[in-house]
């Protein structure tokens, strides 16, 4: 056939071009080009014959036909906003987590010694049978978020196409890391490198700086985040993405379907979330209310901080968190995680300037270097390393960790699904694993560092090794230290009215059906409720009240791991029938096709070239043929 120059058709010189361009004929005669039911029919019947039709003709019919491709196959335009304000309480959900946090409060308080007794036996159950699925799920984690960040997932937006940010970068990386673990890091920031440094970890000796802060970054990085990141991405996605309830249990639908979900099993999700929310809450309030009376102890405005003297804290930081709970997310997270940011940022500078600054600089690249380079031999670490004697190190620390990290996300997961709404599915990872992981770093090796320097200048401030009073006995070793403590106690009661504050909003939430903006008295009654729990563990554990909030931590946190795990199949297989991700693997596979069929072509052409070529050269010599 001879080839009209006129015509935009690829040349290629096979059966399938002919069988193209009658097709093109037959298409350009009908009287319904403009017809999407023709466009139908036409690409129908080239998709029967995708074996024997080229790309390039299929492209073309399309072309020369000058077709316009339907809405659905462009990007979806998602509304995915959510919000039911008429929802009421989710009874199913609420009242079984109440009555478990309740038989707690009850229990802890009627029966102190025997609750304890309880906590420590099943504590040692939990470590010796199920601290190896901690150890093992916390690094597979981190693996399974670094991978959807980097695949065709990662182009995805949470909500509609061209949706932009709700808040600005900066307010959205500030709400985030103070709501996720910002008293934690008041609490160990000083004492666990200056602990790991001292007393060593398992299979290690003491005195290895390199070692205490690997081991704290191992604690406190991409395992952290990574857990929050997939609770949140699920719910996020879930919302803002495919328009369903801001609930853990809406994210298992593509996973158990829409039936199970609404049904017993999603209430149960709800449910334990809830509880884990309660339970991790009470820790950090815990935990804030012990330092913030160290901190009074260091400043000699109490003799010694006790029962009293909690209570009256606990009071105090519960009443200011609900105040800031029932003015929005929008207004009271806000403007407290901004004036966290600043303060924080303020006592870091403070220890970094007056301290040893030079050592300090010198303990990044190690802290970071001995991270990447020991990372595999941590997540490896169980109760059978260093002959079989990590266990109980194991159960105070890294296992204590995830425990907690996983009794978190719930509410942090859900409060970054809130604030995220608008960003894409990679920038929503790289966010909330790399920016806070980075910030962590520098506050370790500000404080953890500095702890270091003066234990090796023989100005060691362990004391007694109450890690409670460590980070007041740094301050107090430098100039201004006696202010600067005062900062540190104001700090660590923001830090936790942030948290808290995300958490009794977020448990609102999911006592109401998901609602976006619960009730502000379900969000006061569940904040209440965390306080009384917080109490119940600081009376009932006595002299060893750390010790008591972490073992009911890791007891709460157990049954939510399952939860998790199960959220990184309904993630992926939700986001593998998501539209945009449909229309990235088929332009993936035209452009396949494409480039091998433009790759024959080149090839065919060449060798006819090279044919011409050679008849040629036998025209012009023929006296070179025999």
């Amino acid at each position: 056939m001879t080839k009209n120059p006129s015509e935009e058709q690829p040349d290629i010189h096979t059966t399938e071009v002919s069988a193209s361009r009658e097709q093109q004929d037959t298409a350009a005669a009908g009287h319904a080009a403009t017809d999407v039911d023709h466009f139908d029919d036409v690409t129908a019947e080239h998709a029967e014959r995708t074996e024997e039709v080229s790309a390039h003709s299929q492209l073309a019919v399309l072309l020369d036909n000058h077709e316009e491709l339907p809405a659905e196959l462009g990007d979806a335009d998602i509304d995915a906003a959510f919000d039911n304000d008429e929802a009421g309480m989710n009874w199913p959900v609420v009242v079984p987590a109440m009555a478990a946090v309740l038989a707690v409060v009850v229990w802890g308080l009627a029966a102190s010694e025997s609750f304890s007794n309880f906590a420590s036996t099943a504590l040692s159950f939990v470590v010796n049978n199920f601290g190896w699925a901690f150890v093992l799920f916390g690094t597979v984690f981190v693996f399974f978020i670094i991978a959807i960040a980097v695949s065709k997932f990662g182009l995805i937006r949470l909500g509609r196409q061209d949706e932009a940010p709700e808040f600005s970068t900066v307010s959205w990386i500030a709400m985030m890391f103070a709501a996720g673990m910002g008293i934690g890091l008041m609490f160990y920031g000083t004492t666990e490198p200056l602990t790991f440094y001292r007393n060593g970890v398992p299979g290690h000796t003491e005195h290895e700086v390199g070692t205490a802060f690997a081991t704290t970054l191992f604690h406190w990085t991409l395992h952290p985040w990574s857990i929050y990141g997939i609770v949140g991405l699920a719910i996020a996605y879930s919302t803002f993405r495919m328009g369903r309830k801001q609930l853990l249990s809406s994210a298992f639908v593509s996973l158990i379907g829409e039936k199970r979900a609404d049904g017993f099993l999603g209430g149960l999700i709800d449910a334990l979330a809830i509880v884990a929310t309660v339970f991790g809450t009470a820790a950090s309030l815990g935990i804030g209310a012990l330092q913030i009376g160290a901190g009074l102890e260091a400043a000699g405005i109490v003799e010694e901080a006790r029962n009293n003297t909690v209570l009256t804290i606990v009071l105090i930081l519960t009443l200011a968190f609900l105040v800031s709970a029932m003015s929005g997310v929008g207004k009271g997270i806000q403007y407290v995680s901004n004036a966290n940011m600043v303060l924080a940022s303020l006592l870091a500078i403070f220890v970094f300037v007056l301290g040893p600054t030079v050592a300090v600089l010198n303990m990044v690249p190690t802290a970071i270097g001995n991270y990447l380079q020991s990372f595999f031999e941590m997540a490896a670490r169980t109760a059978d390393s260093a002959d079989g004697t990590a266990g109980e190190w194991l159960s105070g620390w890294t296992i204590f960790y995830w425990a907690w990290w996983i009794s978190w996300s719930p509410f942090v997961g859900m409060f970054l699904a809130r604030i995220s709404r608008g960003r894409t599915v990679r920038e929503f990872i790289v966010g909330v694993t790399l920016v806070p992981a980075a910030v962590t770093v520098v506050w370790f090796a500000i404080f953890g560092g500095t702890a270091i320097h003066f234990e090796q200048a023989d100005e060691s401030i362990w004391g007694d090794g109450d890690a409670k009073t460590q980070l007041f006995s740094l301050l107090h070793s430098l100039p201004g230290g006696t202010i600067a403590g005062f900062f540190a106690m104001i700090l660590l009661a923001t830090f936790f009215i942030t948290s808290a504050d995300s958490a009794s909003t977020v448990m609102g939430s999911m006592s109401m059906h998901g609602r976006l903006e619960a009730n502000r008295w379900v969000t006061a009654a569940w904040g209440a409720l965390t306080a009384a729990i917080g109490l119940t563990l600081l009376i009932s554990g006595g002299n060893d009240a750390l010790s008591n909030l972490q073992s009911v931590t890791i007891i709460a946190a157990s049954p939510f791991l399952l939860v998790i795990i199960g959220l990184m199949f309904a993630l992926v297989r939700g986001m593998s029938n998501d539209q945009l991700y449909l229309d990235h693997k088929e332009q993936q596979r035209w452009a396949m096709k494409l480039a091998q069929e433009r790759r024959h072509l080149l090839e065919q052409q060449r060798r006819e070239r090279r044919k011409v070529a050679r008849k040629r050269r036998g025209i012009h010599a023929p006296h070179l043929k025999r």
